[in-house]
């Protein structure tokens, strides 16, 4: 099993995304939850954390983005992390080299913990809002910012 799928846009089609979401929405509401039933009409309940990732991505489909669904454990290359983040591959490295994110060598390449890559951007993200509230602050005290 991969350890990445991808759903990209217009593979499943608008009717078919209607039923599943439909479908889940009903089955939250149930008290029995949702359930599967197989081609010999054996059924299994599906957990409600399972049900409430596949209404997100139902959701997700219709709005006309792609998803990836991967595990955690997942490792990518320096190029899949940079796309991930949205950076440049060089800058990525950088970023290795200044002992930012964990990696390791497989050969001569790096590979990166998926989880890393994450922890790494939310850091990122937070050390962001961090500065924006400070440039809004600075402005609101030089009467800036109304």
């Amino acid at each position: 099993m991969a350890a990445v799928s991808e759903i990209r846009p217009g593979t499943v089609l608008d009717d078919e995304l209607t039923l599943v979401e439909r479908a889940l929405e009903r089955a939250t509401v149930s008290s029995d939850g949702a359930r599967l039933i197989d081609a010999d009409g054996a059924s299994v309940e599906v957990p409600e954390e399972i049900a409430a990732l596949l209404q997100v991505v139902v959701r997700h489909l219709k709005a006309g983005h792609g998803v990836s669904v991967a595990a955690l454990e997942a490792e990518l290359t320096t190029t899949e992390a940079a796309d991930l983040l949205s950076i440049s591959r060089p800058h990525f490295i950088k970023q290795l080299e200044a002992g930012e994110l964990d990696y390791r060598l497989v050969g001569s390449h790096r590979r990166i913990r998926l989880i890393d890559v994450l922890e790494y951007r939310d850091r990122q993200d937070g050390r962001a809002r961090e500065a924006l509230d400070e440039m809004t602050r600075q402005a609101e005290e030089l009467g800036l910012y109304d």
